[in-house]
């Protein structure tokens, strides 16, 4: 309703700083465990777990829960599709597995593959610093490896904390920033630490890989991402928009703040102001193909894959994904009690992402949920999330 149209918008404001620190750093309708619509030949919802879709149920039954969840198992040629709640509440349509959605931090993993096939491509070198690549940075920051950026223990001062940033994506969600200044936010600011003694999630780490890769190739980063990623891999609805609008169809994102109604903030903020760090836009069935080829033995040669799955004990993705939680070079390691995928988490206003491979790249788990949950935003959901995705990944490592 038009009369209630000022108060929706200041209560999104109200709480903006928080959410767009969290993604920047960044009770639904039960529906059964199909694979909604056709998903293709080659999918099928196959045997589904009872006990699986009862988590997933309970899920979206929560106060605060999600209105939906998708969930794809593949193993080989085969996905199993779990879903609970709906994509979309005006509709009550499920989610289906080729939503669009904003993957939030999983763009890091991209930025991860970019960076990772030009070094092995002699383009780049994992020892190469900013002062050498972007001699027009702070010469603070000259220092910072690639390596160090791909694993946040670069040191430098995360964009999206910046009071002018915050000031101006408060004032108008949906500005369009030039990302390709978004360092500048921070400019005036000296390392946190010491490059390599510390770790830090950091939104700037992505940013500055970016233009790195751009600085070796002098091709944009978003060509990049269509010649190493998006066309080898045959993702044709995954992209990187500047604006707010999502391809169509698309996974709803919800603000839910009990007792109010669920607000739909799926196209409240812009993506401009996250790019690189935080910008794509995929779909379940495309983001579980690039998951199984960055995290898997097919995208790099053998000595940068080494480097790639070097792994700091302890050091989470944001926000933690399941198990104990590793940081390798835009990879996480995650051990479970039942065994050990690789993967990257994310969070953007309205969307909680995960997506998880096994070592051998052939079987795979995304795992998306329609509101915003992290460490600092409703832990108890995050925890509840966490303990469910275990269960899953337990599954998909169950022998058949």
């Amino acid at each position: 309703m038009p009369t209630r149209a000022p108060a929706r918008r200041s209560r999104l404001r109200t709480g903006l700083s928080a959410t767009v620190l969290t993604a920047a750093a960044l009770g639904g309708l039960l529906q059964p465990a199909v694979a909604a619509g056709d998903p293709g030949p080659a999918d099928g919802p196959g045997r589904h777990d009872k006990a699986l879709q009862r988590q997933l149920d309970r899920l979206v039954a929560q106060e605060d829960g999600p209105p939906g969840v998708i969930a794809l198992l593949t193993r080989g040629d085969r996905t199993q599709v779990y879903t609970a709640g709906v994509g979309d509440i005006a509709t009550g349509r499920p989610p289906h597995p080729d939503d669009h959605m904003r993957i939030a931090s999983i763009a890091k993993a991209f930025s991860g593959a970019v960076a990772l096939q030009l070094v092995d491509q002699g383009r780049l070198s994992l020892d190469d610093t900013i002062g050498e690549r972007l001699p027009d940075q702070p010469e603070a920051w000259h220092a910072v490896t690639l390596r160090q950026l791909l694993q946040h223990t670069s040191g430098l001062p995360d964009f999206s904390t910046a009071p002018r940033f915050l000031e101006i994506l408060t004032a108008d969600p949906r500005h369009v920033f030039d990302p390709r200044t978004l360092l500048d936010f921070v400019a005036d600011k000296p390392l946190l630490f010491e490059p390599g003694s510390l770790y830090e999630y950091s939104n700037s780490d992505n940013i500055a890989i970016a233009l790195m890769a751009e600085a070796v190739s002098g091709r944009r980063y978003e060509d990049l991402l269509k010649e190493l990623v998006y066309r080898p891999l045959g993702l044709h609805r995954t992209s990187l928009p500047l604006g707010y609008r999502l391809p169509r169809p698309y996974l709803h994102g919800y603000d839910v703040q009990p007792p109010a109604e669920p607000e739909d903030i799926s196209e409240a903020l812009g993506a401009s102001g996250v790019w690189a760090s935080g910008g794509i836009v995929s779909t379940p069935k495309e983001l579980g193909t690039f998951i199984r080829a960055y995290g898997g033995p097919s995208m790099l040669s053998a000595q940068t894959r080494k480097e790639q799955l070097t792994f700091r004990p302890g050091d989470s993705s944001e926000p933690a994904g399941p198990g104990t939680n590793a940081a390798g070079l835009a990879i996480y390691q995650y051990t479970t009690r039942c065994g050990v995928v690789y993967g990257h988490t994310g969070n953007f206003p309205g969307y909680t992402q995960l997506a998880a491979t096994t070592p051998d790249g052939t079987r795979s788990l995304t795992f998306s949920i329609n509101t915003q949950t992290s460490k600092g935003n409703k832990p108890a959901l995050l925890a509840r999330l966490r303990t469910v995705q275990e269960d899953f990944v337990c599954a998909l490592l169950k022998k058949p």
